[in-house]
């Protein structure tokens, strides 16, 4: 069986965007003048004005390689669909103009298992028309271990660690940890009573140690995820 490569994060370094800026700026403004003088030339006007013209194409195209990146945020730089790296450090910067940048969010994050997400709605020109929702989580109707239906739910609580991974690895990775986190509760309460009156592990007298069996079990899920489950806490338990 063929092993499956998988595209590793790597750190981007990008220049400062502050010299970029004045320069095209400065490019724009030299670009009439040039142009204006070089009509009133003789024979070297025209390569005035041909510098002049070739200039403001030029600094258009630079200005678009400037980008400023918030705390906590990221930007996932690609050239021609070739991966090339991720920008973490925040700060204004400038990159490669042809570079297309993808935002990946940094930031911690949380949801209940159980709740429904609403993808976002874009027009016929790719414009966002509505964005995405999640409603609030619903208890998940299980058997435990002895077969007794029971209803559960947890709040899981991650961020991304690895933007290569979690962009190109996965179809949609918020999704993915919603799905993959509710597959893995469901799995975890078939694995144990509810409660228990020899001192085996149960769902209801072993809090802890289940809660992190269950981030345990949801980060193995998202090995490959580029995701990271920093906490799973039941939030819901009853008969």
């Amino acid at each position: 069986m063929e092993e499956r490569l998988i595209t590793r994060e790597k750190d981007y370094i990008p220049a400062s965007g502050w010299q970029p800026l004045f320069t095209c700026l400065a490019a724009l403004a030299a670009a009439i003048p040039l142009i204006i003088v070089g009509a009133t030339m003789g024979g070297i006007g025209i390569l005035v004005m041909f510098i002049g013209c070739l200039a403001v194409p030029i600094a258009i195209v630079g200005l678009f390689g400037l980008m400023a990146i918030a705390p906590n945020d990221s930007l996932v730089l690609l050239l021609f669909g070739d991966y090339r790296g991720t920008v973490k450090k925040s700060g204004f910067f400038w990159v490669n103009p042809f570079f297309s940048k993808r935002k990946v969010s940094l930031r911690v994050r949380n949801f209940e298992t159980g709740s429904q997400t609403s993808p976002e709605e874009k027009n016929a020109q790719g414009q966002v028309v509505k964005q995405r929702t999640r409603t609030g989580g619903r208890p998940s109707k299980v058997n435990d271990r002895d077969g007794n239906p029971i209803e559960i739910s947890a709040v899981v609580v991650w961020k991304v660690t690895d933007t290569a991974e979690a962009l190109f690895e996965v179809d949609d990775y918020e999704d993915f940890v919603a799905v993959q986190s509710e597959a893995a509760l469901r799995s975890l309460a078939t694995r144990y009573p509810y409660d228990s009156e020899d001192h085996e592990v149960s769902l209801r007298g072993n809090t802890d140690e289940i809660c992190e069996r269950l981030r345990s079990d949801i980060q193995d899920r998202l090995a490959d995820a580029g995701v990271t489950v920093m906490e799973a806490r039941i939030s819901h338990l009853a008969y």
